[in-house]
């Protein structure tokens, strides 16, 4: 006989109450981002209780594959789709404050509800209390109409907040070194050439020492374009000395496999577009199309302050 696999238990980082008009429902978010809502309590507001029985009737269910309680019937499962079947075949059994508890992915409850509402159009339902039970259906269906599950449980949760710095600590892992890498040149001197023509500045390419606002006008052109995020985390492990002066170039702090590389074809793509144009009106239009920036560059006020002769 085969044994039973014991089902692996999940801690919930962010276990809290899901409302959806009238209805609490019990919901998580798992240490691998699944959200989860209790089985017992999608049961208890569709109107189908847990009893003794609903082991023995799960198992008698079609493909072999048991089903709850609250999906349970003959004259449901033409309605159940085989993909429905599966997800429900494995439930998340989580723990948080109160014990162990068993659950479904939160994806699931529309789809869920649906099996129901399905029934119910097609004359299948044939007792009064599934009558309720598809009724209790249509109410969850009215409260998820009009934002998705799982930006509920996020919201009910908290966990959106923990999702934005987890995606962007992500993104920071993948740009930003945690070594300073040795000076290599990124910036070709055509990009400082081109940025000064169009200025009608004069260039004088062995000369490295620039005037602040055109690191700023760079930060603008190339750090500002990678993700979110990632220029203040490179102010950060950069930050500017009593002198007035960065003591390394922000992309020092760069990943070789992704951040330079991006950082690379943004200076490409600047770089070309500063060569096509006669002028700088013509770059920043040319600029804002192809980055989607609105307005003028913030360095048009510095210029007024402090032009370069």
């Amino acid at each position: 006989m085969k044994s039973k696999e014991i089902p692996t238990i999940h801690p919930a980082t962010q276990p809290s109450t899901l409302h959806i008009g009238d209805i609490n429902l019990p919901c998580a978010v798992l240490t691998d981002r699944t959200r989860v809502i209790t089985e017992s309590s999608v049961a208890k507001k569709l109107g189908r209780f847990y009893g003794g029985k609903q082991r023995r009737l799960e198992q008698s269910t079609k493909e072999g594959l048991p089903l709850p309680y609250f999906l349970y019937g003959s004259n449901l499962e033409p309605f159940v789709s085989h993909s429905l079947r599966v997800a429900l075949n494995k439930p998340v059994v989580y723990r948080a404050s109160g014990g162990v508890r068993r659950a479904i992915n939160a994806v699931l409850l529309p789809e869920i509800c649906e099996v129901w509402l399905k029934a119910r159009e097609n004359k299948a339902l044939h007792m009064p209390s599934q009558e309720r039970i598809a009724k209790n259906a249509e109410i969850l269906m009215r409260g998820l109409a009009h934002v998705g599950i799982t930006a509920l449980v996020d919201e009910a949760t908290g966990y959106q907040e923990v999702r934005d710095r987890d995606e962007l600590h992500r993104i920071l892992e993948a740009y930003i070194a945690k070594e300073l890498l040795p000076w290599t040149k990124l910036f070709p001197d055509e990009f400082y050439g081109q940025m000064f023509r169009l200025r009608g500045w004069q260039y004088r390419p062995p000369s490295v020492k620039r005037p602040k606002y055109v690191g700023k006008l760079t930060n603008e052109l190339i750090y500002d374009k990678l993700p979110k995020g990632v220029l203040n985390q490179l102010r950060a492990k950069n930050p500017v000395t009593p002198k007035g002066y960065r003591k390394y170039k922000h992309f020092q702090f760069l990943t070789e496999d992704i951040g330079n590389p991006h950082l690379e074809k943004q200076v490409i793509s600047v770089t070309t577009l500063m060569r096509v144009s006669p002028n700088w009106a013509t770059f920043q239009r040319l600029f804002n199309r192809a980055f989607g920036m609105q307005g003028e560059f913030y360095f048009d006020e510095l210029e007024k302050q402090s032009p370069i002769p």
